[in-house]
């Protein structure tokens, strides 16, 4: 038996541990700590800390439909702040989905998020209301809603009193015993 494959197994470790820094370095690095995008109804904000002031200009950020495919084609706006927190608005975006990049005045990018605009909550209507009759509900026996005059209500009271007088004598004659 050879003993050469100890060898090989530990030359290809040493050649991977070296290619390792070599292929770290090929992915590029994200730029700085990135950024924050936020939506509150139909405005989208975007914050970051990654860039710095060069010429009065911190960069600018861009916010691009699905459509759209490069930076240039998004609605820019020109980032503003401090040296410690830049950021963008934008107004009177629809409901969709869109991507915002922000592009600092170094020409290095600060980040890139997607975010989704909600629809606009449909205002729910409620029952107005209404005008209160003058002489309040007008309900009575069959939603009779005339005023009878006093000839009709004495006529009516009369009807009622003869049939509670009725109603006393049939039931004192029942209550009498039978007389042969």
């Amino acid at each position: 038996m050879r003993n050469s494959s100890p060898v090989l197994r530990s030359g290809l470790t040493v050649a991977a541990a070296a290619a390792l820094p070599l292929a770290l370095a090929a992915v590029p690095a994200a730029a700085g700590p990135g950024i924050s995008v936020s939506t509150t109804g139909s405005t989208v904000s975007v914050t970051t800390s990654a860039c710095t002031q060069i010429n009065g200009s911190w960069g600018t950020a861009s916010l691009l439909t699905s459509s759209q495919g490069s930076f240039a084609q998004g609605r820019q706006v020109t980032l503003s702040g401090t040296s410690t927190s830049q950021s963008a608005a934008w107004s009177n975006v629809t409901s969709g989905t869109y991507t915002v990049i922000v592009i600092c005045s170094d020409g290095t990018t600060a980040g890139t998020q997607s975010v989704v605009v909600s629809p606009a909550a449909s205002p729910t209507r409620s029952p107005s209301p209404s005008a209160s009759p003058s002489r309040g509900v007008m309900g009575g026996v069959g939603g009779s809603a005339t005023d009878y005059g006093t000839v009709t209500l004495v006529a009516g009271g009369t009807l009622v009193g003869t049939g509670l007088l009725a109603t006393a004598w049939y039931l004192r004659r029942r209550n009498r015993p039978y007389r042969l």
